[in-house]
């Protein structure tokens, strides 16, 4: 039956909490218009990675593009290359919306399909230059004052290096003079990598780009037995997850140790999970000498829960806030021994001993100590507007000025951003004891408090929404939640600051915006009848009309949480 025509955003937001069926294959003609959708993603990628080499975040010295005549010409027109990384952004964009007719619809693309479109997206970035941060050159200088034996949480990289040192140079200007606030575990890794790379930045950036990709790699493969657990269709997790343009745009492309972080914790997450579902003793069992494959067996759940919990632990030495996974999972564990209060103090107390265990270990090897506890808000001196509490107090410190009460912005900071901070304690606690009690998914509280951290952090980043998009994608399929997290994703990814806007002109800025517009405006007239920015004809639309004939859903895997009195 032919599908009412509906705007793409619309029809890809009109998706019921009910509707998590696995579908159908697709049919010939939607296999064709995946394809040119994924040519056409392709395409936005390409734009990015050729206009990043006049736009991108290009090293001060040793660029390999200087001096090469073809690949030297984007840099001496950066107005037309901030156009075509705005306009591969945009197209990009549209394709991944596109993308979601087939993720979220009764006809759904097969995995491997989704796996393709992915990596044909990821490749060209993966050659590009640094995009929309310069941060990855604050790690190299930070690894690089490791190696040197000094103490990067004490030492910034203008004083451990020095102003002349082909790293500092490169480094944003904010960040010469203040310390490391990444966990030991990043710096380690960094430091190793300044071992193999020495001063090549280059070759620096492309092992810390390889960093990135094993962290995409695990966030890839976590999310679609995440969404399992939760009962919620793989392709639909992965399109609104991995797929989405932040991802691309910020931990592939502007190469954030963020992906390092969440791949840990959500693989972590999924092995925990694992063994709370199969755990049954609240104690273990007297420790004997196995002796056959039986009793092997019984230990396979502790082994499982282990092994989570160590990633995830280990994923906090990168950024700390992923530890709210270990919480999450204690709950979840004591759920499933009963809910009491001594099922609560052991699960939490084992769970948290092994966390710190694993953060004392690292801290010992990697020979950085607990140092990055008090760097923890080097950050802070950044004003996001993107955090309301920033936001609220910035405002509030602009009506002061105007009614003549005095500049107290710094003063109103401060309290804004503690009421934030408490807020979150209050509502994480309450998540927590909601998994405590059965009443709420491990993986949805998760994803609710790291959302909450978010939107409540003294400073966002744009690449800081997946923390809660990601997780959310797995559990939460309501209209109200994929409408606001596809609006997100489009309006921070296209519309937030772009191509290190601080280096560019405001004309400059205007210019490629208007281009791009017009570019984008041209090529939806010239695809219109070959992309699918309606509905296919014969294609239901979501939530557009009754359907019948799908096979039912999977039953999700026995969920600990839910098997308690």
């Amino acid at each position: 039956m032919a599908a009412r025509q509906q705007p793409l955003a619309s029809a890809v937001a009109r998706w019921h909490a009910d509707e998590v069926t696995v579908g159908s294959p697709l049919i010939a003609s939607e296999v064709a218009a995946l394809r040119r959708t994924r040519v056409f993603g392709a395409t936005g990628t390409v734009l990015m990675a050729i206009g990043a080499l006049g736009a991108g975040a290009r090293p001060v010295v040793q660029d390999p593009t200087f001096g090469v005549r073809l690949l030297n010409l984007p840099s001496r027109i950066q107005t037309v290359s901030l156009t075509m990384t705005t306009t591969g952004a945009v197209i990009m964009a549209l394709a991944w919306l596109m993308l979601g007719r087939f993720a979220l619809g009764p006809r759904r693309m097969s995995r491997s399909q989704l796996d393709r479109t992915l990596l044909l997206w990821a490749l060209p970035l993966l050659i590009a230059p640094p995009m929309y941060s310069k941060d990855v050159y604050s790690y190299l200088a930070q690894s690089e004052i490791a190696r040197n034996g000094l103490d990067p949480y004490v030492v910034g990289p203008a004083p451990g290096l020095g102003l002349d040192h082909v790293f500092t140079l490169s480094v944003p200007s904010l960040w010469r003079e203040t310390p490391a606030p990444y966990g030991p575990l990043f710096l380690w890794i960094g430091r190793g990598i300044s071992e193999v790379s020495g001063d090549d930045i280059v070759g620096a950036v492309l092992l810390h780009r390889l960093v990135v990709l094993l962290g995409v790699g695990m966030i890839v493969w976590a999310t679609p037995r995440l969404a399992q657990r939760c009962g919620v269709a793989e392709v639909s997790a992965l399109w609104l997850g991995p797929c989405n343009p932040l991802l691309f745009m910020h931990l592939v492309a502007g190469i954030h140790n963020e992906a390092l972080m969440l791949g840990l914790m959500f693989a972590g997450t999924e092995f925990a999970l694992r063994g709370v579902d199969a755990v049954t003793p609240l104690l273990p069992r007297p420790l004997h000498r196995p002796r056959t494959r039986e009793q092997w067996r019984r230990w396979t759940p502790l082994a499982m829960l282990l092994l989570g919990t160590v990633l995830i632990a280990l994923s906090s030495q990168v950024k700390l806030p992923s530890l709210l996974a270990v919480g999450f999972v204690a709950m979840a564990l004591a759920c499933r021994w009963g809910g009491g209060i001594r099922a609560f103090l052991f699960a939490g107390g084992s769970l948290a001993a092994v966390s710190v265990a694993v953060m004392a270990l690292v801290g010992w090897a990697s020979g950085l100590g607990f140092g990055w506890l008090f760097t923890l808000g080097t950050a802070n001196v950044v004003r996001s507007w993107m955090s309301p509490p920033t936001l609220l107090a910035l405002g509030t410190g602009q009506v002061g000025i105007l009614l003549g009460l005095g500049d107290h912005t710094t003063a109103i900071l401060g309290l804004t951003r503690a009421i934030g901070v408490i807020i979150i304690s209050i509502l994480v606690t309450y998540l927590l004891l909601a998994v405590l009690r059965g009443r709420l998914n491990p993986v949805g509280g998760l994803g609710v408090a790291l959302g909450a951290t978010v939107l409540l952090f003294p400073v966002v980043q744009p690449w800081y929404l997946l923390w809660a998009i990601i997780p959310l994608a797995t559990w939460a399929t309501r209209p109200g939640f994929r409408g606001t997290a596809i609006a997100l994703s489009l309006v921070v990814g296209i519309f937030g600051p772009t191509a290190n806007g601080d280096r560019f002109a405001l004309f400059q800025i205007v210019d490629a915006t208007a281009a791009s517009a017009l570019i984008v405006a041209l090529l939806i007239a010239l695809t219109y009848r070959r992309l699918p920015w309606r509905a296919l004809p014969g294609a239901d639309v979501p939530g557009s009309s009754p359907r019948s004939g799908p096979p039912p859903p999977p039953a999700p895997r026995p969920d600990a949480y839910a098997e308690s009195p």
